[in-house]
């Protein structure tokens, strides 16, 4: 009886807090349970309409040293009752090559409107928008917004997260003065902590110095 009490207990544990890890990434939610997310790969809610291979559930995980930084963002924020919110980190190998063969796919439309009305579909590759390789399978990216805590919704940014199009460019000037002052706060944020943004997402910041800048990993997010 002991020993089945032992099994349970031990089963149970390994069933909530997931995978192992390899060495050098963490749940994020072990670092700073207080910082917001959206996972929209797990769901139907994203660019393909599907749930995205690789994503088995709904959890955020990082490089060590980007959780520490984080953290270290979200500590700050909290004082003016701000939080940041992820829709996407580490993502595997596998669902960066489920991207490339939808993007072959030129007669899937179905998100079209909804997140990509300007842009022809037989462009995607040749603007940028998928690649074969993504910086977010190094483990040190994410995509994330800011949230006001009193009323629960994410800031003004002046498109949504995963656009495709000129007006998630970073620095885009059709913007309200709000839209831009939101931006802007991100961004120094994320600069100030040791992030870099890219030019044409406004959401996507990637560890300066990144522990794997040169691994793309593959496991599963479980």
């Amino acid at each position: 009886m002991k020993k089945a009490t032992l099994f349970l207990f031990i089963w149970i544990s390994i069933s909530s807090y997931g995978q192992n890890l390899p060495k050098g990434f963490v749940y994020l939610s072990d670092v700073d349970a207080t910082i917001k997310s959206e996972m929209r790969y797990i769901s139907h809610n994203n660019f393909i309409g599907k749930p995205i291979e690789g994503y088995q559930k709904a959890r955020i995980i990082v490089s060590k040293p980007t959780a520490t930084a984080l953290k270290r963002i979200q500590k700050e924020l909290l004082k003016f009752n701000l939080s940041l919110k992820i829709f996407d980190s580490y993502r595997p190998q596998q669902a960066v090559n489920h991207f490339v063969r939808w993007a072959k796919v030129l007669n899937d439309t179905l998100m079209k409107r909804q997140y990509y009305p300007e842009v022809p579909k037989n462009q995607l590759f040749k603007l940028g928008y998928i690649s074969s390789k993504s910086g977010h399978t190094r483990g040190s990216t994410v995509d994330l917004t800011l949230m006001d805590l009193a009323t629960n919704t994410e800031l003004d940014m002046g498109s949504p997260y995963d656009f495709f199009g000129n007006e998630s460019h970073a620095l885009n000037t059709i913007l309200t003065k709000k839209q831009r002052a939101n931006r802007l706060l991100l961004r120094n944020l994320m600069l100030t902590n040791g992030f870099n943004p890219i030019r044409t997402e406004w959401w996507h910041f990637t560890l300066r110095n990144e522990p794997f800048p040169e691994t793309y990993f593959n496991f599963p997010i479980e």
